[in-house]
């Protein structure tokens, strides 16, 4: 889902852009504990309506997951996974907010994955910025 092809590199990107080779350690550490979140809060729910609660907030949350890279990386619309990467970033304040109640821990697993989001956000809007018009 993410390709880094000539497109990509030869894209400007900001002094702070890490290495390519960080974000698949990254990932998975980060979606590692979105994953120990997820069977936390389960095994934490007191009923049925706690965990269709669980269920759809990881289920939005991968939605909106899913769709940032497709839109950065192969429809090469970096202005457009910007847009995007705002209902990913609400997905997750959401997630911590949902889950407080039926698990603080599970809760603050997901703060590691809120706060790179964060950075991948600024990120996104420094390659749109210096590299715009995108068609």
């Amino acid at each position: 889902m993410t390709p880094i092809g000539p497109w990509y590199a030869n894209l400007r990107k900001p002094r702070l852009q890490p290495p390519n080779w960080l974000f698949g350690p990254a990932w998975t550490v980060i979606l590692g504990l979105a994953a120990w979140s997820a069977a936390t809060a389960w095994s934490a729910a007191a009923d049925d309506a706690a965990r269709t609660s669980v269920v759809i907030l990881f289920g939005v949350n991968a939605l909106c997951h899913l769709l940032w890279s497709p839109l950065f990386f192969k429809l090469r619309r970096p202005d457009w996974a910007l847009i995007e990467v705002v209902f990913l970033w609400a997905s997750l304040v959401a997630l911590v907010v949902g889950l407080w109640p039926i698990s603080p821990f599970a809760a603050k697993l997901i703060l590691p994955y809120l706060a790179w989001v964060s950075f991948a956000a600024w990120l996104n809007w420094a390659i749109v910025r210096l590299n715009a018009p995108f068609r």
